[in-house]
């Protein structure tokens, strides 16, 4: 069987996050056309990369959920960051932490998320002494938080320099994390709702305890509505089951894609 691992950005707004998710998956987690017009992340993208082993066999699939970095949309990045197993900080060379990037760890303190690392990105802008001076500064601030000595890595999505290296210590690290126990009753923390033509209401989100399979009964809370489920993706590929610790879509039957929240 193999391993699913759940990473998620974090950062101010123009640092680059959307743009080295690219660079590391090769999916572009912009899919609104305000986004594409605007240049900027407004609800929480998703990519997956999948990580071969020995043989070629399908070792672990990594999903990343791309959260925008504006302040008006901290809620969703909130939603998008609740039930990720690592944390990806990305700081630009240029900028250095800024409001949302102190907010953002904030937050990712008060979720208690102790497993993360650092991308200095826009690295080609930035003189040797520059990339110095950032990296202290971004030392100072997890100074005493959950990310606290978290690697740092150079990073340039234009160039290339340092994704590979990046994509390595993510591959290794998801490897090394634990696994999320399964048991007890299921919880999928919505964070996406839609339809698609001839499946009716998907609902997505990470799970936070148990297990799902095609076929269980399941209940929306708060409002209580009954919903079967028809069929299910982990990790954006068709499953029988899920489980704590992956990212699901399921297809409900009973639930009409207006009835759904993200939240519920």
């Amino acid at each position: 069987m193999s391993l699913h691992r759940v990473l998620g950005t974090a950062g101010h707004i123009d640092h680059g996050k959307t743009t080295l998710v690219r660079a590391l998956t090769g999916v572009d987690t912009d899919r609104l056309p305000e986004e594409k017009r605007r240049g900027i992340t407004i609800e929480l993208g998703y990519a997956y990369l999948p990580v071969s082993g020995e043989g070629g066999a399908l070792e672990q699939v990594i999903g990343f959920i791309d959260v925008p970095g504006h302040e008006k949309f901290v809620p969703t990045m909130l939603a998008g960051a609740t039930g990720i197993d690592f944390a990806l900080l990305i700081v630009a060379a240029d900028d250095g932490p800024m409001p949302q990037t102190r907010e953002h760890l904030q937050i990712l303190n008060l979720l208690g998320i102790r497993r993360g690392a650092v991308a200095l990105t826009k690295a080609d802008r930035a003189s040797p002494e520059r990339l110095a001076d950032v990296s202290a500064q971004i030392h100072a601030l997890l100074a005493g938080g959950c990310l606290a000595g978290a690697p740092i890595f150079p990073v340039s999505a234009l160039t290339g320099a340092g994704v590979d290296a990046l994509r390595s210590h993510l591959v290794e690290a998801a490897r090394s994390l634990p696994a999320r126990a399964a048991e007890g009753d299921f919880r999928l923390a919505v964070d996406r709702v839609f339809t698609l033509a001839g499946a009716g209401t998907i609902v997505a989100g990470t799970v936070h305890a148990g297990q799902v399979a095609v076929g269980d009964s399941l209940r929306l809370a708060p409002s209580g509505p009954a919903a079967r489920v028809r069929s299910l993706h982990v990790q954006n590929r068709k499953a029988d089951r899920g489980q704590a610790g992956q990212r699901c879509a399921l297809n409900l039957a009973g639930l009409a894609v207006d009835d759904v929240r993200r939240g519920d």
